[in-house]
């Protein structure tokens, strides 16, 4: 993928190519002996000759051969086959599919996996400790009941960008099971759990992290789900080739079918997708698009017409099959799709540019995407002249907010993407894009009107330093200087009821939404005037003392200093679509239990987010 080069000029990583010198005469490439005429064979010694006598000769030319000899020390028999009891006609065996032939004679091994290449079930997951993950025994002595609730009851969508990235790396992280949970069980809630978020490829990297022989139904189902997110449709078939006919249901068979079309019996496997099309398993667009993707693994292809007529929406596997095969689903269903049609289009290679920046618009802002792989996605637009239109200036646009030679103009370029965004959440996500942009604007006076956007741009990234050059041109009570004072890694003194009131005046956001959330932000990080914080909390009538059985856990969790359960406790109470959603209280809690672990930095940015997206 072309990188910031498109925008930026860099300097190439020259590589000098190797030279091979040739040798003054051919070498020879046998071993050492190997190229001389075979030596005569030695005369046998006499039966009468002792291993002493032998020995004193000297060594001969011509080695014994050496046999490898049986673990157990002597050939074993082949146990003898155990045919079923009731076996079958020969003309019901025929009629029967290879997996029922299967599981008729117990065929499926629950391993082909060498006993010393097999995984344990420890530490399972994708980011190391020294990665940046979190310790692998951090849920070890947790209550595996609350674990699994707060991992099955979480519905993925985050109001945080930064929320939803802090519990991504927990969910990733190579994690001990809870006590008395199956470590496969307890990598599908986590699986699952991802998928709900739109981190498809994290998901997918989770599972296949687990041998196939180890799965569970829990683990099963996430892992589905997880390829249905990523379009990856063979990915699945390693797990439903080893478990057979272990599940009934329609998604499974359809698989089965499509599994045996990639292992060489594309013939059959059209057949069974035409049987279970007469039986009615799958809708007709469905089974169409499963006969089109398995018609492309051999000679058995055949023509598939793709009718969208009576189709008004979009299911996991439907929206799969489609990309996989190379299709684009119909406008009319993607013009405003479900979230996770949006945060899977943003990440999917096989989409186009222009669905996959429609996507980044929402995942930016989800926290999917980061500010470098957005940049990126925009330059492959720039980069190709047959994309015109509306992303092709935004791409140009993009340019200029980067390589502009006039600061003023780098602005402009920078305001024409924020907007022309078509929601708060699409700005959000054009502010990360441009965030790199805005950290290379002089810091100037006649600029300051726009620091608020210029300093949540930077801090969308995690640009702190460089967002705290506007420090001096923030004017207090205002935007940039609010999410200023949550972002700083430290602060000198403590923000005072004069200062707040000030913010509280400049305030027009509904219900003094911004001002709530900076009151709780300031609270949990300690930077606020004990006098000045219990005025502004009788003025916005919220009492940041009131207890639930959520605040008393995450307070007890962050007593403890387990950063894992404080995160996975702070994602639960961050759940909802928009920051309106997030009450004082909650971001009270979570930013205070967040700094207390050592997770400060987190803290800070979903503070600063909030105030800014508030």
């Amino acid at each position: 993928m072309k990188r910031l080069g498109l925008f930026l000029a860099g300097a190439a990583l020259a590589l000098g190519p190797v030279l091979v010198l040739a040798q003054d005469a051919p070498e020879s490439l046998l071993p050492p002996g190997f190229d001389k005429p075979k030596p005569k064979a030695a005369p046998k010694p006499a039966a009468s000759a002792t291993p002493k006598a032998a020995e004193a000769s000297g060594p001969t030319s011509v080695s014994s051969p050496v046999v490898q000899a049986l673990p157990s020390g002597a050939a074993q028999a082949a146990a003898p086959v155990k045919l079923p009891a009731n076996l079958p006609s020969l003309a019901a065996l025929e009629a029967m599919t290879p997996e029922q032939l299967d599981d008729l004679f117990g065929l499926h091994s629950r391993s082909d996996i060498p006993a010393g290449a097999r995984r344990a079930v420890t530490r399972v997951g994708v980011l190391a400790e020294w990665e940046g993950g979190l310790p692998s025994g951090s849920l070890a002595g947790q209550n595996a009941s609350l674990v699994g609730a707060m991992l099955a009851g979480n519905d993925g969508r985050l109001v945080s960008r930064w929320g939803h990235i802090l519990l991504r790396r927990v969910l990733a992280s190579r994690l001990d099971a809870p006590a008395g949970m199956n470590p496969a069980d307890f990598a599908g809630l986590r699986a699952a759990l991802l998928v709900r978020m739109g981190e498809g490829d994290a998901a997918r990297a989770l599972v296949q992290d687990v041998d196939a022989a180890n799965y569970t139904p829990v683990l099963t189902q996430a892992a589905l789900d997880a390829y249905a997110q990523t379009a990856d449709v063979t990915g699945a078939c390693p797990m439903v080739n080893l478990q057979g006919g272990v599940r009934k249901d329609p998604d499974w068979r359809v698989l089965q079918a499509i599994c045996r079309a990639f292992s060489g019996d594309a013939t059959n496997a059209l057949i069974q997708l035409d049987r279970l099309q007469g039986a009615g398993v799958w809708p007709k667009i469905d089974m169409l698009l499963a006969q089109k993707y398995a018609g492309s693994a051999g000679k058995a292809a055949r023509a598939v017409t793709i009718e969208w007529d009576g189709v008004n929406t979009l299911t996991p596997w439907r929206y799969a099959l489609t990309v996989a095969t190379g299709i684009e689903p119909p406008a009319r269903l993607i013009q405003d799709p479900p979230l996770r049609y949006s945060l899977a289009a943003a990440i999917a290679p096989m989409v186009s540019l222009q669905d996959r920046a429609a996507g980044a618009d929402r995942a930016g802002a989800a926290g999917v995407l980061s500010s470098a792989a957005m940049v990126d996605l925009y330059g492959e637009i720039y980069a190709l002249d047959d994309i015109s239109g509306e992303w092709s200036q935004r791409a140009e646009a993009l340019r200029n907010a980067y390589v502009a030679a006039a600061p003023s103009d780098r602005l402009a370029a920078m305001k024409q993407l924020w907007d022309g965004a078509a929601d708060p959440a699409a700005r959000y996500s054009r502010l990360l894009l441009t965030a790199y942009a805005a950290a290379r604007l002089p810091v100037e006076g006649k600029f300051a009107g726009d620091s608020g956007d210029l300093v949540a741009a930077m801090l969308a990234a995690g640009l702190d330093r460089n967002a705290l050059r506007w420090a001096p041109q923030a004017e207090v009570g205002g935007l940039a200087w609010a999410q200023l004072a949550l972002a700083a890694p430290q602060r000198s003194g403590a923000v005072t009821s004069g200062q707040l009131d000030d913010f509280y005046g400049n305030d027009g956001s509904a219900g003094k939404l911004r001002t709530r959330l900076l009151l709780a932000g300031l609270a949990g990080l300690g930077r606020v005037d004990s006098g000045a914080a219990a005025g502004m909390a009788g003025k916005l009538e919220v009492d940041l003392a009131r207890q639930t059985r959520w605040t008393r856990a995450i307070d007890a969790a962050a007593a403890v200093n387990n950063q894992a359960l404080v995160a996975l406790l702070a994602g639960a109470g961050m759940q909802g679509d928009a920051w309106d959603k997030m009450t004082t209280v909650h971001l009270y809690h979570i930013v205070s239990a967040l700094d207390r672990v050592g997770l400060s930095a987190e803290a800070r940015m979903i503070a600063a987010e909030a105030v800014a997206r508030g």
